[in-house]
């Protein structure tokens, strides 16, 4: 048989050996299994399963404990629920600073350019009027209202989070969602509108989203790194008045 190509996410299997000891200020880390659990409380119980949690999805680890049968486990912080679950830390590889210490740094931060081209799905990076990246991405749907579709015009990426749950609505409908662990996020507009790694389709190049840029997470976090202003290492987020332009067009 045939499956379409926009429902099947490419996935790996890595298994990681924990790390016990966490920074005070918590780590960022990466889903490297196809889909663990995020549980209420360490331990395998199935009532206690509060979301699943899909490969290449980031989050904020604060603490490594141990179950009473001695099973590893990471705690990490939900930034919409504002409280903390587990998930099994040989399913969670921590990212270090290194991976996500910017790109191009001794670039003219006023000659780097994004362009999101909104009829053709695709986002381009410019560094003096050359580009240095592009990658397929999804804009806003264009059966959904003006206001579920990507802003035209010019923006900055000023306000930076390596992860975001996203929810709103109800998640059973059309219009709800209900996604933790979304990686990546450079927001471009007051609104909450911005590029950020997408896990539930692979079908960019096609409009999907209520607005965002989706990009895979890889592309996603190139944006992030690639951009201004930086994350500071130890920092899960940075909001500043300045950032790298984005100019959205049709």
């Amino acid at each position: 048989g045939y499956a379409h190509s926009a429902n099947v996410q490419p996935v790996r299997t890595l298994l990681n050996t924990p790390e016990t000891t966490i920074r005070p200020e918590g780590v960022l880390a990466e889903v490297s299994v196809p889909y663990t659990d995020a549980y209420k409380t360490p331990g395998f119980d199935p009532g206690q399963v509060a979301y699943r949690l899909y490969y290449e999805t980031t989050h904020w680890v604060e603490k490594f404990v141990r179950d009473s049968a001695g099973y590893a486990w990471y705690r990490f912080y939900d930034d919409k629920r504002k409280v903390s679950y587990y998930a099994p830390a040989e399913h969670l590889r921590i990212i270090t600073d290194g991976e996500i210490a910017p790109l191009s740094p001794i670039v003219d931060s006023n000659k780097k350019l994004l362009t999101v081209n909104v009829t053709d799905e695709i986002v381009t990076a410019y560094e003096d009027n050359k580009p240095v990246f592009m990658a397929r991405c999804s804009t806003g749907r264009r059966s959904y209202s003006i206001f579920r579709t990507t802003p035209l015009g010019w923006h900055i990426t000023n306000h930076k989070r390596l992860t975001r749950h996203m929810a709103a609505g109800d998640p059973a409908s059309a219009e709800g969602f209900d996604l933790p662990g979304i990686p990546w996020v450079s927001y471009f507009t007051k609104s909450g509108v911005s590029f950020h790694g997408t896990y539930w389709h692979n079908d960019f190049g096609v409009p999907h989203s209520h607005g965002c840029v989706n990009l895979t997470p890889q592309a996603a976090k190139w944006v992030l790194r690639w951009s201004m202003p930086a994350i500071p290492p130890g920092e899960q987020y940075v909001l500043k008045d300045y950032g790298t332009s984005v100019n959205v067009i049709e």
